[in-house]
């Protein structure tokens, strides 16, 4: 009897701690007195031959003091396309670098976070390789850093799949709707022609084309002054760095990207409302300049 009550007690004590596991978006790699320059070319040569796809990397802000670098691998690569609805979004990580005073913070968006919130009923059927890819990267990166340390607020492992900020607020399944093109060869041609002029003071950070599929995805700088990354990142927050550049998926020939309320909030789960209230034309701003994008 015993033994049935103390098997019980772990069975349920176990199956708890699943469903009230806490995230973080970003896991901190460490703090280094080297430039960011510096540690740029590390970061992408350690990537590069441990087997990563180095996509891209920019100066959020047009900062010198703020730079991410955005990657895939094969393996996440080729899992996340076979989710149909929007799973490329899953297929970029990002390592984030914030120099503070003279010490540069070096941080990734922590795949268990991103992956479960973007693949959501998909994440449990190729978890293996979401874990091997989660290792690997932990493994690559301690070439880099030893802390390991996650940040930038919480939220409930299964609350990811329909995460949402507050009661109202639009969900992964809520995405904006920028164009439909006559076919996704003109929509392809028609955005990227869109960055490479800069329009709207936009930078093509990545791209990821697929191209049997039919789908692409492309990671956009917002580089206004006014009302792009220079005006919000610094109220809600330039820690989370990595959580840029924001995204256009095209997929057939529809282009949409996931809605601001929903994106923000997601990437800065720790955000009070008065906060989030202060950057309100924020959303509006973003699918504006993307939407000028994709005309």
């Amino acid at each position: 009897m015993k033994n049935l009550i103390l098997s019980s007690f772990v069975f349920f004590t176990v199956t708890f701690n699943m469903f009230t596991q806490e995230l973080s978006p970003y896991i901190k790699i460490g703090e280094s007195t080297e430039s960011i320059t510096e540690l740029t070319e590390k970061v992408v040569s350690v990537l590069k031959d441990n087997s990563f796809t180095v996509l891209g990397t920019y100066n959020p802000c047009n900062k010198s003091s703020l730079k991410i670098i955005a990657f895939t691998r094969t393996d996440l690569s080729n899992v996340s396309i076979k989710v149909k609805d929007r799973g490329a979004l899953a297929a970029v990580f990002k390592v984030g670098f914030v120099k503070k005073n003279d010490k540069v913070i070096i941080s990734y968006t922590n795949p268990d976070y991103i992956l479960r919130a973007y693949l959501r009923d998909n994440y449990n059927t190729y978890r293996s390789t979401f874990k091997t890819f989660s290792a690997d990267l932990k493994t690559v990166f301690s070439a880099i850093g030893n802390e390991f340390t996650p940040f930038g607020g919480t939220v409930q492992a299964d609350k990811l799949r329909k995460y949402h900020y507050k009661i109202l607020m639009p969900y992964f399944s809520d995405p904006v709707v920028l164009n439909e093109f006559p076919s996704f060869e003109e929509g392809v041609k028609t955005i990227e022609n869109a960055l490479i002029s800069k329009a709207g003071n936009t930078k093509l950070v990545y791209k990821l084309i697929y191209n049997n599929a039919k789908v692409a995805v492309f990671g956009v700088g917002l580089l206004n002054k006014e009302d792009g990354e220079s005006y919000f990142l610094p109220i809600i927050g330039e820690d989370h760095v990595a959580a840029l550049p924001y995204e256009i998926i095209l997929q057939d020939k529809v282009a949409t990207m996931l809605h601001g309320k929903y994106r923000l909030a997601l990437h800065w789960p720790d955000l009070t409302m008065g906060t989030f209230m202060k950057i309100m034309s924020t959303p509006g701003d973003i699918e504006d300049t993307l939407e000028a994008l994709c005309k």
